[in-house]
C-alpha cells in the first residue's frame, strides 16, 4: 500500500507539472491599439481584447455622489503619479453610477498611462496569468471586475484573495483591482451565522471563524466606498442634467419633472440608471 501511495503521488507531481507546461499562456496584445481590454478565455486559450470604443462617460455627468467621486479619483490620480495607492471596492444600491465611476476615470487619465482591463467573475482563476503579463508594462492597470459576488466554493474567491494580499510574490505596483458590488462583504451572509459564536452538537469546533472568513476577502481591499439610494431632489437633478446633455432645454426639463417621477414609481428605483433611461426616452420623443 506504501509503494502504491508512493506511485500515486509521483504521479500526480508529474501530471501538475506536464499540465504547467502544456498550459497555453495569453498573447502579447497590441498595447497602442486601446485604452482598455477584456480578458477573453474560450476552453484552455486566453487573450487580451481591445475595447475598440469607450463609454464616452465623464466624471461631470455623475451627480449626486460627489464625496465618492473625490475618493475614486484622488485613489486613481495618486496610482497614475506612480504614488502609493489602494485597490477598491465600491459597493451599494444599484444604478448609482459605481461602474460609471470607474469608466470616467479611465476617460480622465487615460491620456497619463492609465489602462482598465476587464475580468469577469468566471475568470477570476486567471488573475495570476495575468499579474503575470503586466507586470512589466510601463502602463498603469486597473484591473476591473463589475458586479462582483460570489457563493460559497466559487474557484475565483481564492484567486481574488491571493492577488490583493495572500501571495508569496509581492503585488504589482503597476496594476490596481477595482471592484464593484452589491454586497459589502461579497458573500452572502445568513442570519444564522449571528448566532455561529454560540457550539451546537452538530456544529463546527471553531464557529467564529464562518463569519471571519466571509469578511476576509473585502477586507483585503484598502478603500471603501459606498453608494446610497438617491433621494428625490438628486434624481431630479440627474434628470436635468441628462436632459439637457441630449439637448432639451432647462424650461422643458423641468416641465418633465413629474412625469420622470411617475417614471421612477414604475420602475421602483430614483437611481442614476434610472434617470438616464428616462432622459433618453423624453429627449427620443420631443427633439424634432
Amino acid at each position: 500500500m506504501d509503494r502504491l501511495a508512493a506511485l500515486l503521488d509521483h504521479a500526480e507531481r508529474v501530471l501538475s507539472r506536464l499540465e504547467q507546461t502544456l498550459a497555453p499562456t495569453a498573447p502579447e496584445p497590441d498595447w497602442r491599439a486601446a485604452v482598455a481590454f477584456r480578458w477573453r478565455k474560450r476552453g484552455q486559450h486566453a487573450m487580451l481584447q481591445p475595447v475598440r470604443t469607450l463609454a464616452p462617460i465623464q466624471l461631470s455627468d455623475l451627480q449626486g455622489i460627489d464625496e465618492q467621486k473625490r475618493r475614486i479619483e484622488r485613489n486613481t490620480r495618486q496610482f497614475v503619479a506612480g504614488k502609493p495607492a489602494n485597490n477598491v471596492l465600491l459597493t451599494g444600491a444599484r444604478g448609482t453610477g459605481k461602474s460609471s465611476l470607474v469608466k470616467a476615470c479611465l476617460n480622465k487619465y487615460a491620456a497619463k498611462g492609465l489602462r482598465l482591463i476587464e475580468v469577469d467573475k468566471a475568470d477570476l482563476i486567471d488573475l495570476p496569468d495575468l499579474m503575470d503579463l503586466l507586470e512589466s508594462r510601463p502602463e498603469r492597470f486597473i484591473v476591473f471586475s463589475d458586479d462582483l459576488s460570489f457563493d460559497e466554493g466559487e474557484a475565483g474567491y481564492k484567486a481574488l484573495k491571493s492577488v490583493l494580499d495572500g501571495s508569496i510574490s509581492a503585488n504589482a505596483d503597476n496594476v490596481l483591482i477595482y471592484a464593484t458590488s452589491n454586497r459589502r462583504h461579497l458573500l452572502p451572509e445568513y442570519m444564522h451565522e449571528n448566532l455561529s459564536y454560540q457550539h451546537t452538537e452538530s456544529g463546527e469546533v471553531h464557529p467564529g471563524e464562518v463569519v471571519e472568513e466571509k469578511i476576509s476577502l473585502s477586507e483585503r481591499f484598502g478603500l471603501w466606498v459606498s453608494f446610497y439610494p438617491f433621494d428625490q431632489d438628486h434624481y431630479l437633478r440627474i434628470i436635468d442634467h441628462w436632459l439637457q446633455a441630449f439637448g432639451i432645454t432647462p424650461e422643458e426639463a423641468q416641465a418633465a419633472h413629474a412625469e420622470a417621477l411617475v417614471w421612477a414609481l414604475e420602475r421602483g428605483s430614483r437611481s442614476g440608471r434610472v434617470a438616464l433611461q428616462f432622459a433618453r426616452d423624453f429627449a427620443g420623443r420631443k427633439l424634432r
